[in-house]
This record gives structure tokens, C-alpha cells and sequence, in this order.
């Protein structure tokens, strides 16, 4: 049996595929914030204007700490108390989800059908082809 050589692929082809590959790394993380995909969406709390550390959640001496080391001392200020109270919104978009899911699924099947050709060469190699 001989041994199993691969093909050989020219420098160009090399390069193409780099580019392709990046291509498609930066679209996969691109595309998402470009469409307003990525992250949570947050609503926050209107901002009271007689806010205390208590009413905001924050009441331990720790907590309060914390917050100061990051520079927020006032409860009162409205950077803060949107932090706070930000709540991220759980709903689910049926039509992304199915779109996700076409891709991924997608995806899988032109993997294998662009692959079945190597597998069969390497079958046919490594247990003899047809006969």
C-alpha cells in the first residue's frame, strides 16, 4: 500500500486562502455589531433625583466602597444609577433565531458535502477503493 501524499498547494492558493479565512473571521465579528446583533439590549430605570445608596440596592459598606474606588461618590448621578439599574432585556427574535439556525445548519451541510470528496480519497487510500 502506498503511502498517502497529499496535494500540493502553490504559495498563491496559500495566500487566498488566508485572505479568504480573515475574510470570514473579521465578517463573523464585524457583522454583529454592524446590524445591531451584539450585546444585550438594557433598559434603564429613570434616573431619581433622591436616590440613596439603599434605594439603588447598594447597602453595604462594601458595595459602597467599590463604588467609590471607580470614582462614582454621589448615588445621585445618573451614570451611576444607569449602571445600577440596567436590566437586560430576555426576549427572543424568532426570525434571528431561525436565521441562526439556517446559517449554523447551513453551514454544517456545505461542510460535508465540500469534504466528501477528500474523505473518499482518503478511504479509498488508507482501505482500497472500489473495485
Amino acid at each position: 500500500m502506498a503511502k498517502y501524499e497529499p496535494p500540493k498547494q502553490s504559495k498563491a492558493g496559500q495566500i487566498f486562502d488566508v485572505v479568504v479565512l480573515l475574510a470570514l473571521i473579521i465578517g463573523a465579528l464585524r457583522l454583529p455589531l454592524w446590524f445591531d446583533l451584539a450585546g444585550g439590549s438594557k433598559t434603564a430605570a429613570p434616573v431619581d433625583a433622591n436616590a440613596t445608596w439603599q434605594t439603588l440596592g447598594q447597602d453595604t459598606p462594601e458595595k459602597i466602597a467599590a463604588w467609590n474606588a471607580l470614582g462614582f461618590t454621589d448615588p445621585k448621578n445618573e451614570a451611576l444609577q444607569n449602571i445600577i439599574t440596567a436590566r437586560y432585556d430576555y426576549t427572543i427574535n424568532y426570525v434571528e433565531l431561525a436565521i441562526m439556525v439556517i446559517v449554523v445548519v447551513g453551514y454544517f451541510f456545505m461542510v460535508i458535502r465540500f469534504s466528501d470528496k477528500e474523505y473518499r480519497e482518503v478511504i479509498d487510500e488508507k482501505f482500497g477503493g472500489k473495485k
